[in-house]
């Protein structure tokens, strides 16, 4: 038998351990991080016995790694249901994969840009002039109804009950996915029960827009929704209606709340760089992107809503680096560590956009959408929602500079959330200000 042989870490129980990382979640991993190195062995609840890694080469290894690794078992599988990317692993999970990835380039990826636009617009209008507010709210609409037009097709009734539905709904099941609480439906005297019964609420929603979806001319639509009852698994059989409702709700997860997040975190940002938020006008002004674009990665990099991603060994044992993992342990990446790293980010606590003008991110070292076979399938999405939305705001806006303090990390269950909202004070542009943009000052 192949011998474990495991980075340090703290001998500390896991009840104890697990209090330490809720309660200084980003402080303490650095903590560890500068006691143990690169890799270290923590014992948490959830998690179990797991190693933690900040180590490029060692990241590579292990997006890159076959079926000795795969996704973690107490995952957001649990709220987004069996047929979800997020439950499947090995081949069923390259099958489904397989079917996800086309609608989200090209000509289908440009054609959701005036949707996101729409949307964006429609919440403005919503927006106090020379009053503090948090952003973060209507982020979360934004997002929320460019998904559901874009992804689920919905209109309607069906667009009305989904934006009144879903906001309780991921808030719960994002707490859910990371909570220890067990399965049991009690109807709504539970956690799980008051889950069931909205996910219940939302298949039926589903079900009628894949009925009326199957009514019209699928090849005249660009929904996802259409997409996908138009795709066919290699031996000609079609999704079932379980598994695209399961699929939608996960390409939710993944565009809505973290997406919206980052804009709000985006705001929280340029207001305490305003040379860059002046910058930044000036190239909307004249129909540009490039510092735009870079200016996305950076508060990725410098405010990831998802600060870790992790694996699970299945092979006996896995081999990482100088390491060799037994089965059944867990390998997590820690998000905020490599994207400290001074050696990767030269001053890297600072906000600089400047540094991925022209230059796209090493997606060993830049990871606010994991990596390898379990990358963010609706990254692409994710970034032209940012890319639109910021512009909009831009563009119609003039953001109050601050010189407040920092935001604090706040945890919303699976994104961490600046504190206040990214709360901002706004004017509105005078129409001259603001020429208006092409759709193509969207893309690069």
């Amino acid at each position: 038998m192949t011998t474990a042989t495991l980075p340090p870490g703290p001998s500390a129980p896991r009840l104890a351990q697990g209090v330490y990382a809720l309660t200084v979640p980003l402080r303490g991993l650095r903590r560890l991080r500068d006691r143990y190195g690169d890799a270290f062995t923590i014992n948490v609840p959830i998690f179990g016995r797991a190693v933690v890694i900040s180590d490029p080469a060692q990241i590579k290894q292990l997006f890159t790694a076959g079926a000795e690794v795969d996704n973690l078992e107490p995952n957001l599988g649990r709220v987004l249901g069996p047929g979800s990317l997020f439950a499947l692993t090995g081949a069923e999970h390259r099958k489904q994969r397989k079917l996800l990835v086309p609608p989200f380039h090209g000509r289908r990826l440009a054609a959701y840009e005036k949707i996101v636009e729409d949307e964006t617009v429609r919440e403005l209008a919503s927006w106090p002039e020379d009053r503090e507010f948090a952003t973060l709210p209507s982020m979360m609409r934004i997002t929320l109804g460019a998904i559901l037009r874009a992804v689920f097709g919905a209109e309607g009734a069906e667009l009305s009950q989904l934006r009144e539905l879903l906001p309780p709904f991921v808030t719960l099941g994002s707490r859910l996915a990371v909570l220890p609480i067990t399965k049991v439906d009690l109807g709504r005297w539970s956690p799980w029960g008051r889950f069931w019964i909205m996910r219940r609420e939302y298949d039926a929603i589903v079900e009628r827009l894949i009925t009326k979806a199957e009514r019209d001319d699928l090849d005249q639509r660009d929904d996802v929704l259409a997409l996908l009852l138009q795709s066919r698994y290699d031996d000609g059989s079609r999704m079932s209606h379980g598994e695209i409702a399961d699929q939608l709700l996960t390409l939710l997860t993944a565009g809505h709340e973290t997406t919206a997040t980052t804009l709000a975190w985006a705001v929280e940002r340029l207001r305490r760089h305003p040379g860059i938020l002046r910058e930044l006008v000036e190239e909307v002004d004249a129909g540009g992107s490039a510092l735009r674009e870079a200016t996305i990665l950076e508060v990725q990099r410098t405010r990831p809503v998802i600060d870790m991603v992790g694996r699970q060994v299945k092979a006996d044992a896995f081999r990482l680096g100088p390491w060799t993992l037994p089965k059944g342990y867990t390998v997590v990446v820690g998000i905020t560590l490599i994207h400290d790293d001074e050696s990767l980010f030269p001053n890297a606590r600072a906000f600089d956009p400047s540094r991925f003008v022209g230059a796209k991110p090493d997606l060993y070292q830049w990871i606010p959408f994991g990596g390898g076979t379990r990358r963010c399938v609706g990254a692409a999405f994710a970034n032209m929602e940012m890319n639109v939305t910021l512009r909009t705001i831009l563009r119609d806006f003039s953001l109050t500079p601050t010189a407040e303090r920092d935001e604090q990390w706040h945890s919303r269950g699976i994104a961490n959330a600046p504190a206040k909202g990214g709360r901002a004070v706004v004017r509105r542009r005078a129409p001259q200000q603001a020429p208006a943009a092409t759709a193509a000052g969207a893309r690069s």
